[in-house]
């Protein structure tokens, strides 16, 4: 199976190049899918985030807002969140590889190094954009304010870190049809057996 690990800052068009590699027949994983699935399915994960951020789980349910203000703004705090996190994303992870029969997967997250999953994939990409662009795509989608949504982005690692540590790097700087493109026509060079027509593809606009 070839696995590859799709990295890049909030709002820079991750979940767009996890539609590339559905057109190709791919298993996708999206990390932050898989955390919040798991803040609701997991006792032991909001038992241990509420052991270290007491009160920001309440009726046992997480006050994601409230406790992503406190740790952007606290590398420490954000470190110990990540600590607990990554674990139990890892594990799930490596549970649903585990039991995939298909030839390529993509695991998407931001902390693909950090959190230890960039040791399971055969490639790492990533993914870049403009911050004012980043920015307005965070505050649409999740309906935050522009203070938040950039302090979001200032807690995450630079594009030219991301661009370092991994294999391929793809520039989210035109439409995104175009974007979904360039994403298909790079993941298919990585798929010997691939044999789509990508200007036949759905663009994706």
């Amino acid at each position: 199976m070839i696995i590859l690990g799709i990295t890049g800052g909030s709002g820079s068009g991750k979940t767009t190049a996890l539609a590339a590699v559905r057109t190709l027949g791919g298993l996708t994983l999206d990390c932050d899918e898989i955390y919040h699935r798991l803040l609701v399915s997991s006792p032991g994960l909001l038992a241990a985030i509420d052991a270290r951020f007491p009160g920001m789980v309440r009726n046992g349910q997480l006050d994601r807002k409230r406790l992503g203000s406190l740790v952007f703004g606290d590398k420490a705090a954000l470190l110990d969140l990540n600590r607990i996190a990554h674990g139990a994303v890892k594990a799930e992870v490596v549970a649903r590889l585990a039991g995939c029969t298909k030839s390529l997967a993509a695991i998407d997250a931001i902390a693909l190094f950090e959190g230890g999953l960039a040791e399971l994939c055969t490639a790492t990409v990533a993914v870049t954009a403009p911050r004012p662009v980043r920015i307005a795509r965070l505050m649409a989608r999740e309906g935050i304010s522009q203070a938040y949504a950039e302090a979001r982005i200032n807690a995450q690692p630079e594009d030219g870190e991301f661009r370092r540590r991994c294999t391929y790097t793809l520039e989210n700087n035109g439409g995104q049809g175009e974007f979904y493109q360039k994403a298909l026509a790079l993941f298919q060079s990585l798929i010997p057996e691939a044999h789509i027509d990508i200007h036949k593809e759905d663009n994706h606009e």
